[in-house]
């Protein structure tokens, strides 16, 4: 999949995201290393916190089906800032792709791209939790 190609995925579920508190789609078209991609929306509840991000059920959805080789991870939104993954988002994606590519879209279509790792520096993952007693 070209980088266009995904930006439009990302783009293409904005119309699907459940957001009817906030107001505030955001869409989320992940890519796998084999070339497959996920995409999200994001979903909210009134009870604020089981809503989902775009990014977390992209990436529930690709894990579910066996997928957790991530490359990149575009999330687009109506704002004319760049849509950014919150913390939380930002450490699922730490789980399983610590330098994965995050192509940032705002309303016109313009980009910001970082490694995950810009967005979280000093971040806590896998490799800290040593199952060894010693």
């Amino acid at each position: 999949m070209t980088r266009e190609e995904l930006k439009a995925a990302a783009v293409s579920m904005l119309d699907r995201a459940y957001c009817p508190y906030s107001h505030f789609p955001v869409g989320a078209a992940l890519e796998c290393s084999d070339g497959t991609v996920y995409t999200g929306c994001n979903i909210e509840n009134a009870a604020f916190s089981p809503t989902l991000c775009a990014e977390r059920t992209a990436v529930a959805k690709a894990v579910s089906e066996g997928h957790t080789d991530f490359v990149r991870i575009a999330v687009a939104g109506r704002s004319d800032d760049f849509c950014v993954p919150c913390a939380v988002c930002r450490q699922v994606l730490r789980e399983f792709a610590p330098e994965i590519e995050v192509i940032c879209l705002n309303s016109r279509g313009e980009e910001l791209a970082l490694p995950l790792s810009a967005l979280l520096p000093h971040s806590f993952g896998p490799e800290f939790l040593s199952h060894d007693p010693a």
